[in-house]
């Protein structure tokens, strides 16, 4: 699963943390997204945040049962 794949089903239940202004404030692309498959079959998403350099981690978990974004 792609983070692309993860948009599209998150439109509904996370419909702003994809969103273009919310990339642009955090300093984050789409690309800068990596996805890793959980033993659970959630889906590990991380991505640095800070316009110019890092200044933490965006993570979240995946959950494809119920289509939502959690924090651990």
């Amino acid at each position: 699963m792609t983070i692309y794949d993860i948009k599209y089903r998150t439109q509904e239940t996370s419909p702003y943390f994809f969103s273009r202004n919310t990339l642009k404030f955090f300093g984050q692309t789409m690309k800068s997204f990596k996805v890793y498959k959980q033993y659970d079959g959630r889906f590990m998403l991380c991505a640095p945040f800070g316009p110019s350099k890092p200044k933490g981690e965006t993570m979240r978990y995946f959950n494809p049962a119920n289509n939502e974004l959690e924090r651990s």
